[in-house]
């Protein structure tokens, strides 16, 4: 059986901020239903729940080298959903009230992270088979591997897969910093490694070092070798184009559930959510203040407001169908010239566009379960994980055609009942405008075209069971 040890900088329920979060917290379960023993490492932040924090048992403190200087890292162990969590504590770098903070420091933070892994596993005496590390602030830990360690039998023969889930954040400082920094010798800041434009670049080297790399979906593993999508990594992804691969991610099944959610007003499955989307539609209005009315066209979204989600796209777009009493439900926070967008909506409808810039999980779900539509016009998506939780409520994702959103959407473009969703190609608010009113008009004239569409959303699997027999699989190909 092999040994798999996750390594990153989040996870569910310990810490989370966003979708990397929810994909470390449910993948690895996954995993572990099947012929994999796997664990998981995090830096043990100060902001931990303090419930698992407390519940966490310190193991032992050891010396870290990072650089010209040398630190202490304090482990500490949990045993989770019959998984064993390893937390690496540091009091300079993991205290505070958040994760992350400027990138300065973070570089810094994540780089002591990386290399205190590895120290930490000749403590444990571990015999790890995979080291699955997932995007920018773990991308070090390849590196380490094939120049500090690479003479060293135990870890020679470890096997290194990094995951991008997202290619626009990629932990760059300058060449000098991270020189200083990590001790590396300066082969590794050559262009075939870790050198990009100028800057060292923490993914890059990771890219060029890891034994695998994969993103979360087949769509975004092919946009990022283009110039478009690529981030300027795009020749260096294209270089390693034989050991990349996409893998498209889950939810999970059982926290994602209209049939036992107890936030729904009324419970439904796909033979009975014609009466129970209509009055949890109803619950949701009443509880927002907005317009009470079963009938309306609803829209929601759930997500972080940046520019990456394309939501400039809805100015001077969505009046058709608010002015004809549709509904808008916004339920997230981040960049203020996008929270303006929707600050403006609702005091042009105030009667038909609620806004909450703070998420609750709560909110979040009965927005799934009431709306008929879900918004994702993203400029690129690499996997998205709303689409699914959508389309397990019934709720059909509206969404532009790229990264995971078009591998795990279906549309045929027209007025008919074949497809989980709507889909548009460019990014544009003509093209968007176009799928809104065809949502719209098939909702308004074709009902029954639009409960099969429902229906196939509902059943469409989600669950991570597929994505964790494709690691399986590619986890099985790093032995042979």
């Amino acid at each position: 059986m092999k040994h798999v040890l996750f390594v990153a900088a989040e996870s569910a329920p310990f810490i989370k901020t966003g979708g990397l979060g929810s994909v470390i917290g449910s993948l690895p379960r996954a995993l572990n239903q099947l012929d994999l023993k796997v664990s998981l490492v995090i830096p043990g932040y100060e902001c931990i729940l303090p419930e698992y924090g407390r519940k966490a048992e310190t193991l032992f403190s050891f010396p870290v080298k990072l650089g010209w200087r040398e630190g202490m890292a304090e482990l500490a162990f949990l045993r989770q959903d019959d998984m064993d969590v390893y937390f690496i504590r540091n009091d300079q770098y993991y205290s505070g009230p958040q994760p992350y903070s400027d990138i300065w420091l973070d570089v810094e933070k994540f780089a002591f992270f990386s290399k205190a892994v590895l120290e930490m596993l000749s403590y444990l005496e571990l015999p790890v088979d995979i080291i699955h590390c997932h995007d920018w602030q773990t991308a070090l830990l390849p590196v380490y591997l094939k120049s500090m360690y690479i003479q060293d039998p135990y870890y020679a023969r470890i096997k290194t897969i990094l995951t991008i889930h997202n290619l626009r954040f990629q932990g760059i400082t300058e060449i000098g910093h991270m020189k200083d920094i990590t001790g590396l010798p300066d082969y590794i800041f050559s262009y075939d490694m870790m050198e990009n434009y100028g800057q060292a670049n923490m993914l890059k080297g990771g890219i060029n070092c890891a034994d695998r790399i994969t993103t979360v979906s087949a769509a975004y593993a092919e946009e990022i070798k283009t110039p478009e999508y690529g981030e300027g990594l795009f020749q260096a992804l294209a270089f390693r184009s034989p050991y990349l691969s996409g893998i498209t991610n889950g939810i999970d099944w059982h926290m994602y559930d209209p049939e036992n959610d107890p936030y729904l007003a009324q419970t439904f499955t796909v033979d009975t959510f014609e009466t129970a989307r209509r009055a949890n539609k109803l619950f949701l209005q009443n509880k927002t203040g907005l317009k009470e009315d079963p009938d309306a066209f609803t829209m929601g979204i759930v997500s972080r407001l940046t520019d990456q989600k394309g939501y400039d796209l809805l100015e001077e777009v969505l009046e058709d169908v608010l002015d004809e009493g549709a509904q808008l439900y916004v339920l997230g926070e981040g960049e203020e010239k996008v929270e303006e967008i929707f600050r403006n909506y609702q005091k042009k409808y105030p009667d038909r566009v609620y806004v909450r810039n703070l998420y609750q999980d709560e909110l979040a779900k009965q927005i799934y379960g009431a709306c008929d539509l879900t918004l994702m016009p993203s400029r690129f998506e690499p996997c998205g994980l709303n689409q699914m939780m959508a389309q397990r409520y019934g709720c059909l994702p509206l969404a532009r055609a790229t990264g995971g959103l078009k591998d795990t959407i279906e549309d045929d473009g027209r007025l008919s009942a074949r497809g989980t969703g709507f889909l548009f190609d460019r990014f544009d608010r003509f093209a968007f405008h176009n799928c809104l009113k065809r949502a719209f008009s098939l909702y308004r004239t074709h009902p029954e075209y639009w409960e099969g569409r429902i229906r196939a959303a509902m059943k469409k699997d989600n669950s991570w069971a597929h994505a964790a027999r494709a690691y399986e699989d590619l986890y099985q190909s790093l032995g042979e």
